[in-house]
């Protein structure tokens, strides 16, 4: 047998003794017991050696060093040498450098010094305290698999879990099933992915999300790194901004913690929101960064921007946006649309005003479009223009400079004719996107001319267009590019 198997050696016992008739083919230590097997060495109060099995029974203060660097304690230890495996039992506790994991009984492979536990553990190593109900702990690897009811607090932060994987060397923890992780700043969920507990850093996959106080952010992936607060959402990115209200959305976002900035790219998707209503816009790239104002933002979209809600629609090539005061900015050929009025200008802007009638304002040839019915459009133009709105309804227009108007005037039968006026400044008023008063400020040049004597180029104002083919009816117009 010394030729096929290394026998397990007895170093020290007060007392040996063999009694067949209480442990049959067993010799029983007594007393500050030492054995040894190997690289192991065992220290116990008492124990059985078998004769024909190569295996031991120790009790009491069971200590097993293996190495000169694993060390093993329980109440009671079954060890199999010619398995080199072992089963304590008992106050468990397994010691590897600054790793502990304790447990009530551990199955430990003495081959691959991997220690297994089913009826929860704990591993505690100088950063992290870790729970769990199934456990696997890798002394070689410095690894520890975590199974059923996980949970790791730390200083930092806390987690729970369904599976997860952790390095004690380098403290970095592997998500490979739902995983809740709160520090001092988020609440962070995925069901794959890395975070490292010693910097903050994270990459999450399979529904992940990043939720703080003020945002949410959801991708098919986020990489975050804490330390410089960089962050990019890849795949179906959003992000909500609670505070002001506003949803950044696209297939790559790349933002800052630190700097409060955000850039959204592929399919760029903008929604701000109100109990009343939504405004959803398109656009190639879209940019938010922090007014000077203290928590406000900007929101900058560049690139065939298209706007919907169910009052309002637009375009442009460029657009801001305020949060201070929910001013909308258009530049660069910008249309809006709104009921049965086409507004056009070089420059456009929208003021929502808490207290006041909001405006929009429109700079440098001005053009405002109704249609009155099937080919016959009313017109008003000017240098500028300031519309106001009320209930979600243009109800009056000033014309400041070079104003012009084309209306059909109607009596109580229907159409009479066309009013063709020019004034410096003029005062619209409408009902229902109906004109239903002008007041010229300053003398005005003007006719109506009879219906049927209207020659068609006197039907159009110098500049009209209508843009109805290319308008946004519904939210997923915005999507699609003008031809």
């Amino acid at each position: 047998m010394a030729q096929t198997r290394k026998r397990i050696d007895i170093e020290q016992a007060e007392y040996l003794l063999t009694n067949d008739k209480i442990v049959a083919n067993a010799r029983r230590l007594i007393g500050n017991v030492i054995v040894r097997h190997n690289n192991i060495r065992l220290w116990c109060d008492s124990a059985y050696m078998y004769n024909d099995t190569n295996m031991v029974h120790a009790f009491g203060h069971v200590h097993i060093l293996k190495d000169d660097t694993l060390h093993l304690y329980s109440d009671f230890l079954n060890y199999n040498g010619d398995l080199k495996w072992t089963v304590a039992t008992g106050n468990v506790r397994l010691v590897n450098k600054s790793t502990t994991l304790t447990t009530d009984t551990l199955d430990f492979d003495m081959t691959k010094n991997v220690g297994y536990y089913d009826d929860y553990g704990t591993v505690v190593d100088s950063a992290s305290t870790l729970y769990s109900k199934i456990g696997e702990y890798y002394a070689n690897e410095d690894k520890a698999y975590f199974k059923t009811e996980v949970e790791v607090l730390s200083q930092n932060y806390t987690l729970t879990s369904d599976t997860l994987i952790y390095d004690t060397k380098t403290q970095v923890i592997s998500i490979v099933g739902p995983t809740n992780i709160k520090d001092d700043e988020n609440n962070l969920y995925a069901e794959r992915g890395f975070y490292n507990s010693n910097s903050g850093d994270v990459e999450l996959y399979n529904n992940p999300e990043i939720l703080g106080e003020e945002q949410k952010i959801n991708a098919d992936s986020i990489f975050y790194n804490k330390t410089t607060g960089d962050g990019r959402a890849i795949g179906n990115a959003r992000i909500e901004d609670f505070k002001n209200r506003m949803i950044v959305k696209g297939n790559r976002v790349v933002y800052n913690d630190q700097t409060e900035t955000s850039l959204a790219t592929d399919s760029a998707h903008f929604m701000l929101y109100s109990e009343k209503d939504t405004l959803f816009l398109h656009a190639d790239t879209l940019l938010s960064v922090p007014d000077s104002i203290p928590d406000q933002k900007l929101v900058m979209a560049y690139y065939q921007v298209k706007f919907f809600r169910e009052d309002m629609q637009g375009q442009c090539d460029s657009m801001v946006y305020w949060s201070m005061d929910s001013t909308i900015q258009l530049f660069h050929e910008p249309i809006v649309w709104s009921e049965n009025n086409q507004m056009t200008a070089d420059y456009i802007e929208m003021v929502n005003q808490s207290n006041a009638p909001d405006l929009v304002r429109m700079e440098q040839n001005a053009f405002i479009v109704a249609m009155e019915d099937s080919g016959r459009y009313n017109q008003i133009k000017g240098r500028n223009m300031l519309g106001y709105i009320r209930d979600n309804e243009l109800y009056k227009i000033n014309v400041d400079g070079n104003g012009q108007s084309i209306y059909y005037a109607r009596d109580g039968e229907g159409i009479i004719g066309i009013n063709k006026a020019q004034s410096s400044s003029i005062e619209i008023y409408l009902d229902s996107s109906k004109v239903s008063k002008i007041v010229f400020i300053k003398t005005p040049d003007g006719q109506l001319i009879p219906l049927l004597n209207v020659p068609d180029k006197e039907k159009e104002l110098p500049g009209f267009h209508w843009y109805d083919a290319i308008r946004p009816k519904q939210v997923e117009d915005i999507f699609h590019k003008n031809k």
